[in-house]
């Protein structure tokens, strides 16, 4: 079966993002559900997938990372408003039996992503 998980590196500082707040949502049309909140642990990932067993469906799902308050925390200045402050990613599920690592590479001023494995 299939799972949803993911990892945050924090790339102005070389280090995982430890201690991020993360929301994920299902999407349907306009409308948005909270599935769940957690935090990153030490290394950077959840301690647990996001999503697996029968929760783990296909759709269109959406990752917020709050990179903002994680610099914040970390004691990086950073203008108001601020830059990179809330990540939204907003990716599609197609096969349910496949696994979906969904990275984040983030500073005070860029993000990247990928699919990853």
């Amino acid at each position: 079966m299939g799972k949803l998980t993911t990892h945050v590196l924090d790339t102005a500082n070389g280090c995982p993002g430890n201690a991020l707040k993360v929301d994920l949502y299902a999407i349907d049309g306009d409308a948005r559900r909270l599935i769940k909140t957690v935090l990153t642990n030490d290394d950077g990932r959840c301690d647990a997938p996001l999503l697996d067993g029968d929760a783990f469906t296909t759709g269109e799902f959406e990752l917020v990372f709050h990179a903002g308050d994680y610099f914040a925390a970390r004691g990086v200045t950073v203008p108001e408003p601020r830059f990179v402050d809330r990540v939204v990613l907003r990716f599609g599920i197609a096969d349910a039996g496949s696994h979906y690592h969904v990275p984040l590479l983030v500073s005070p001023w860029s993000y990247s992503t990928y699919r990853g494995s």
